[in-house]
């Protein structure tokens, strides 16, 4: 009689190979919670968020997966200093207006279906909700200087721009 059909043997079960995770299973670094991350990033914009989640992606020991959010971070901030001159460039305001309005919206939406929902599942499955928690106090205070500086920035750059092509 083989193995396979002894009736007294323990139970079998199929278990996912984890030799890849560089962090053992049930252990946990400190993270930022991803599904707060990608709130902050309504006020913030994804840019926060990505930020933010390619450091998480960094400390579970996962650098594809962070310099992905490294590429939406990079490919964001591009995007939002191409909205800034289109909107300084573009003759009608209330045109400028709602399409800043929505493509931010939909970049928004974009990334988070597409990559910053993906961490919070993640997290959940490999540690649960209980997992050791970074503070916010730092990185909040650097996101908003952060978008402070892009709307000074910004104001300068319609500023310049008026004065430019303003006066003619």
């Amino acid at each position: 009689m083989t193995q396979d059909n002894n009736l007294y043997a323990p139970p079998r079960s199929e278990v996912a190979d984890v030799s890849h995770l560089s962090t053992p299973p049930g252990t946990a670094p400190k993270l930022w919670n991803p599904n707060a991350a990608a709130s902050w990033s309504l006020l913030f914009t994804p840019v926060f968020g990505a930020w933010l989640q390619m450091r998480n992606w960094q400390a579970l020991g996962e650098p594809e997966k962070a310099a992905t959010s490294k590429r939406w971070m990079v490919g964001t901030a591009a995007f939002l200093a191409l909205a800034v001159l289109l909107s300084v460039l573009g003759r009608n305001e209330l045109v400028a207006d709602v399409l800043g309005r929505i493509s931010g919206l939909a970049l928004l939406i974009t990334w988070y279906y597409a990559h910053g929902k993906s961490q919070n599942a993640y997290v959940v499955s490999r540690f649960g909700k209980t997992y050791p928690r970074q503070k916010w106090g730092r990185p909040l205070l650097l996101g908003l200087l952060a978008y402070m500086g892009f709307l000074v920035l910004s104001a300068a750059v319609g500023f310049a721009a008026g004065m430019l092509f303003g006066a003619a």
